[in-house]
């Protein structure tokens, strides 16, 4: 049989290891900035300079160094910021790492094209940058997961194009007969988040020239897209891969071989299969179609099986080798990374019970749960993955066995930190919220009663991420010291018998799946197959029938200057900290009854791209907020939310008062609205657009300057001052915090108490 002589490209898998290592300290950095802000909002004022003689500052220039920043560093964008640069960035490097190094090994051949490999990477890594830019410039769409505008989108699509021709190509070239079962969850991956993002990120651009687009989809509709793609964004980009990187490197590092073969196939097709149908648990008693959220809750509580039985095969894997676990540093990661997911994915199912729900739903509890499976599964396997390679590629022992174990067990008491306290918090939130005196009113009607109970562990929180970030620093170290050890070998020469040519029918005797395993098309489209009868059954019924989604007759479109403070409020990531779903629970109708006392309805939602429901209460619910409080408040709560909440710890956002409102798109925002989506504009209220949001926004002023003489006063000599100065005077109407006030007094108005009309009834 000829022999073959080929090498493993190292150099791809160094990049993304470096890459790795670099964007995991970013993406830890901004997760500790955003928990700090949690309990130390004034942290920007700190920097950047602030108005009120309470707080310390480093700058002496007053406010105006905030107004610049534009809230580039406010706790909205630092979040969307932490997520990405944790998912796409430290995750999604650390497993094109592994899959590139393991993939060569298991095919026994080079990647099918070194050019594709680079233009992977560098795209990834301009996608990654793309992503910093235009979020710190509040260039987002709210969409949790996939905040990325559309010409981000078009990159992502086009990079993973290319990552699956390069695979398949590599597939194609093998020198192997069967495929391992990492192939298998690295096929299953590339397929799944293909149409994952895809279908969730159909969005109409304004014009293609600019950033700024609105979902394909809208209010409900866009929910279930939204939340089958984030839930299983969480599934097939942040599991399944890494359970293909688990398969290889467990049994790498333990010398041994996979516990159960054929666990392996049932874990891999059970899992890809029913984890596409749980993403309406994340949409429990909101106004998603009961049905919907039951099918959520059954395929949610069955994800438990195939779940534990990865978790088993990894940890089983490890059976007569628990001597190893206490030398090895990257097995001690594998161990506790498997745990975590085992832990994760049990508490995952009983979150999505109706139950459970409703106490943990929009609390921190869901928080810990996250980064449970974050910081230790995804964090740890990434971990082991990198303290396996560095040697290998740089040919050397690891510098310090000790320094790792210490990475260890400060990462360990970190998540430890981090996750407890959350769980705690989470508790106490859902109960306090839920508490009635015997009389029937609330016992906690402050929200912010309910966010200082909290503050405590908040700071519990901050001290385990801190925990856990020092041990990343020291693997830095160890790393750097590591490379420097030792030479790093770009090529690695091998010689693999050629793959003699067969049939590609079954064999007698052959079984169906071992069958399967040497024809990876089947593969692939069984695979397919498997990941999109879920999505379809569920999200095409409530797309295209109508009664899924009931109208209401009261709801009327968003004015342009609601249209306008609709886009700042998304903007700014309000969404991060408020939800807008007010749940049909008592406690929820009492505190969040605004002028009409009802819980949220499908038919109110009809005119949202995006949907704005959130997925934390940070601050209150503001589904109701229309009409609740006056013009006014909402004016100073923005410039300084201490100065009518106390002790609240929402950041400032005193360049929304500073800010002249851009108009110039809005009426082509109107026109997109009427001609793609069908909303009811006339031709008359378009051409009227200018008179239309004057109107509103002169009410607007009215009311606050005749609420707050103080407010009225200070821009009379703003106006004075400016007139001297021979600069222009930008009035109160024309300013970005009037289009955001007339958001905000819209919500929650249009449908009454005493009477509702849906096409139900």
């Amino acid at each position: 049989m000829e022999t073959q002589k080929f090498s493993y490209d190292n150099g791809i898998v160094r990049a993304f290891l470096i890459a790795t290592v670099v964007f995991g300290i970013v993406g830890f950095l901004l997760g500790l900035t955003a928990a700090l802000l949690l309990f130390y909002p004034e942290l920007p004022e700190f920097f950047l300079g602030t108005d009120d003689p309470t707080i310390k500052t480093l700058q002496s220039d007053g406010m105006q160094g905030l107004i610049n920043s534009q809230g580039a560093f406010g706790f909205g964008r630092i979040r969307m910021l932490h997520t990405s640069a944790v998912i796409f960035a430290f995750v999604g490097n650390s497993m094109f790492s592994g899959i590139y190094y393991s993939m060569q090994r298991l095919l026994k051949t080079r990647m099918w094209s070194d050019t594709l490999s680079w233009i992977h990477f560098w795209g990834w890594q301009l996608m990654i940058v793309a992503v910093v830019i235009t979020f710190f410039m509040g260039i987002n769409t709210s969409k949790e997961y996939a905040e990325h505008e559309w010409p981000i989108d078009i990159l992502i699509t086009v990079v993973w194009v290319i990552f699956g021709i390069n695979m398949f190509g590599t597939i194609a070239t093998r020198r192997v007969r069967h495929l391992y079962v990492a192939i298998w969850f690295y096929l299953g991956t590339w397929v799944a988040v293909a149409m994952l993002h895809i279908f969730n990120n159909l969005e109409v651009p304004l014009s293609f020239t600019g950033w700024k687009s609105y979902s394909a989809y809208s209010g409900v509709k866009d929910a279930l897209v939204q939340w089958w793609y984030g839930h299983n964004a969480v599934a097939f980009f942040l599991t399944t891969p890494v359970l293909g990187l688990m398969y290889y490197f467990v049994p790498k590092a333990a010398d041994r071989p996979v516990f159960s073969y054929k666990l392996s196939i049932i874990h891999f097709w059970s899992l890809i299969f029913v984890y596409i149908w749980a993403g309406p648990h994340h949409l429990q008693y909101t106004a998603l179609p009961a049905w919907a959220q039951a099918v959520g809750t059954g395929f949610s509580i069955m994800l438990i099986a195939p779940s534990w039985g990865g978790m088993l095969n990894g940890l089983l894997t490890l059976r007569g080798a628990w001597d190893k676990v206490r030398e090895n540093p990257v097995l001690k990661f594998f161990v506790v990374a498997v745990t975590c997911y085992g832990m994760a994915t049990f508490e995952g199912p009983l979150l999505a019970t109706k139950t459970v729900n409703k106490v943990g739903h929009f609390t921190d509890w869901v928080i810990g749960h996250v980064h449970l499976g974050a910081l230790g599964w995804n964090g740890f396997m990434a971990f082991g993955v990198i303290y396996f390679l560095v040697p290998i590629l740089w040919r050397t022992k690891l510098w310090s066995v000790k320094l790792a174990n210490w990475h260890f067990w400060l990462g360990t008491f970190g998540i430890i930190f981090y996750a407890v306290p959350l769980y705690i918090a989470g508790f106490t939130q859902g109960l306090m919220w839920k508490e009635f005196n015997p009389d029937g009113t609330l016992v906690y009607k402050n929200w912010l009663d309910t966010v200082t109970a909290i503050l405590p562990h908040y700071k519990l929180r901050f001290v385990g991420g801190l925990l856990y970030f020092s041990g990343a620093i020291l693997m830095v170290v160890n790393l750097v010291a590591t490379a420097r050890k030792g030479s790093f070998q770009k090529e690695v020469p091998a010689e693999v018998p050629a793959l003699a040519k067969i049939n590609k029918g079954r064999k007698e005797g052959e079984t169906f799946h071992l069958w399967l395993e040497r024809t990876p098309l089947y593969l692939g489209i069984l695979s397919f197959v498997a990941v999109a009868i879920g999505g379809s059954l569920e999200i095409l019924p409530t797309i295209f029938v109508k009664e899924n989604v009931p109208t209401i007759s009261a709801v009327k479109p968003y004015s342009p200057l609601e249209l306008e403070g609709r886009d700042i409020y998304i903007r700014e990531g309000c969404n991060a900290c408020h939800s807008q779903m007010v749940r049909p629970f008592r406690d929820e109708v009492v505190r969040f009854n605004g002028k009409n006392g009802q819980y949220s309805k499908a038919g109110e939602f009809i005119y949202d791209r995006p949907f704005l429901w959130g997925s934390k209460r940070t601050g209150p619910d503001l589904h109701r907020e229309g009409g609740a409080r006056p013009d006014s408040w909402h004016f100073k709560h923005m410039y300084n939310p201490r100065s009518t909440s106390a002790g609240s710890i929402m950041p400032r956002y005193p360049w929304l008062i500073e800010n002249t409102l851009d108009r110039s798109k809005t009426q082509a925002k109107l026109e997109l609205m009427k001609n793609t989506f069908d909303v009811p504009y006339t031709k008359s209220q378009i051409d009227s657009m200018d008179s239309w949001m004057n109107n509103q926004a002169s009410a607007i002023v009215k009311n606050v300057f005749a609420e707050a003489d103080d407010v009225k006063k200070s821009f009379e000599e703003s106006k004075a001052n400016k007139a001297k100065s021979g600069e222009e005077f930008v009035p109160l109407e024309k300013r970005e915090i009037t289009a955001l006030i007339a958001y905000l007094q819209r919500l929650g108005t249009d449908i009454k108490t005493t009477e509702v009309k849906t096409a139900s009834n």
